[in-house]
């Protein structure tokens, strides 16, 4: 192999003298070029910029990607220049256990029905999610990543060579400063001393030249450090867009599936609760009988035997409500918020609607699953399943 003597011997005295003038400038002992207040405000601003780069990038890519193994696994494929496999969204992934338990359950069930139901907005969630994390790596992530990778490390570099050149500079300038020392002490050797002189002097111009040619060019990067603002607004506004029709995205599937769910929750309840034995919705007058036992069986009234109960009208202990003649107790009367639209089966009972907040209590001899309602000077008995009791 061929060594190049000369050339090793000369950068390991330019390596020696740097580090000895950097020694130096630490203790004290040396002279250092400063640069100039707007040079190193560029240089402050360019710092500050690489660092919030940084850390905004790193939690963007934990908002897209809270998994951490799914994120090194990333960055593994990225490094090795392979395509980064297609990965399921978590919405997607239980869109599928929901299809999946639906097929077990029945899908003709109610139960089953749902599921399927919220399981198809559910994988459609997932895939606007995928959409929104394509959208956000594209336009975002990436002009990110290009910059600290890119325009970051060519700053650097060129900062470093800054820092070189004006270390040349302080040692050129340190030993002209000796030789002239030197030479006023020596006047005997004064032929000696100023062709030492001479060359210090030489060096020192040359490398003022390549001091401030440097300069120049990394001054010229550090400025380009607005242009990377301007590009990274933009790339912002773009990030906020996506994320904006994201969760417009979202919200409109969820209202969808709300709707949905809304218009069959009658007859789901219905057939969750009349049909159980411990059922606590009472059964209509209609269905308390078969439709031809009614037909071939006289109308033959019935009167109740229910005791009386003191304080409590008659009427409300038999089930039949008379709004003018029930009065709130003097305590035990409690807020609700109604869960679903509840429409009234007779004037005994109030109509309901999802959200409302109503005031509520129970009388003796009531269904314990049924309450007294009030809305305003309205007032009517209610479902416990419709409500959500809150005080």
């Amino acid at each position: 192999m061929d060594f190049n003597v000369k050339k090793l011997a000369s950068d390991a005295g330019v390596f020696f003298s740097r580090a000895m003038q950097f020694t130096e400038e630490k203790l004290g002992q040396a002279e250092k070029t400063e640069l100039d207040a707007h040079f190193e405000n560029l240089m402050a601003r360019a710092d500050c910029t690489k660092n919030w780069t940084e850390k905004i990038l790193r939690q963007t890519e934990v908002l897209l990607q809270p998994n951490l193994s799914a994120r090194v696994e990333e960055f593994l494929y990225e490094k090795l220049d392979r395509k980064v496999p297609s990965r399921v969204t978590n919405g997607e992934l239980l869109a599928q256990y929901m299809t999946e338990a639906a097929n077990d359950f029945g899908p003709g069930t109610p139960y089953g029905k749902t599921l399927i139901k919220v399981g198809e907005t559910q994988r459609r969630l997932g895939a606007a999610e995928r959409d929104f994390i394509q959208s956000a790596s594209i336009n975002f992530l990436t002009p990110l990543r290009n910059f600290l990778e890119g325009d970051w490390r060519t700053i650097s570099k060129e900062r470093r060579t800054l820092q070189n050149c004006r270390l040349d500079l302080d040692a050129c300038k340190a030993r002209l400063k000796k030789a002239k020392a030197a030479e006023a002490k020596a006047a005997c050797e004064g032929d000696l001393w100023s062709d030492e002189v001479e060359k210090a002097e030489h060096e020192l111009r040359l490398t003022q030249t390549e001091f401030d040619r440097q300069a120049e060019v990394t001054r010229l990067l550090l400025e380009g450090i607005s242009s990377t603002h301007v590009n990274h607004l933009r790339c912002l506004h773009e990030f906020v867009e996506s994320q904006t029709n994201y969760y417009a995205q979202c919200y409109q599937y969820m209202l969808d599936l709300q709707k949905q769910l809304g218009s069959s929750k009658g007859e789901i309840f219905s057939g969750t609760f009349v049909g159980n034995a411990e059922s606590t919705s009472p059964p209509s007058a209609a269905a308390s009988a078969p439709a031809g036992a009614a037909a071939s069986l006289p109308a033959v009234p019935t009167i109740p035997v229910v005791p009386t109960i003191g304080g409590v009208p008659n009427a409300v202990a038999e089930g039949v409500l008379n709004p003018n003649e029930v009065k709130p107790p003097a305590s035990g009367t409690r807020k609700a918020r109604v869960l679903y639209d509840y429409e009234a089966a007779d004037s005994t009972e109030l109509a309901l609607l999802a959200d409302e907040m109503i005031t509520v209590y129970s009388l003796p001899g009531m269904d314990p699953d049924w309450l007294i309602g009030e809305r305003g000077n309205q007032k009517g008995k209610v479902p416990v399943t419709y409500l959500e009791l809150l005080s």
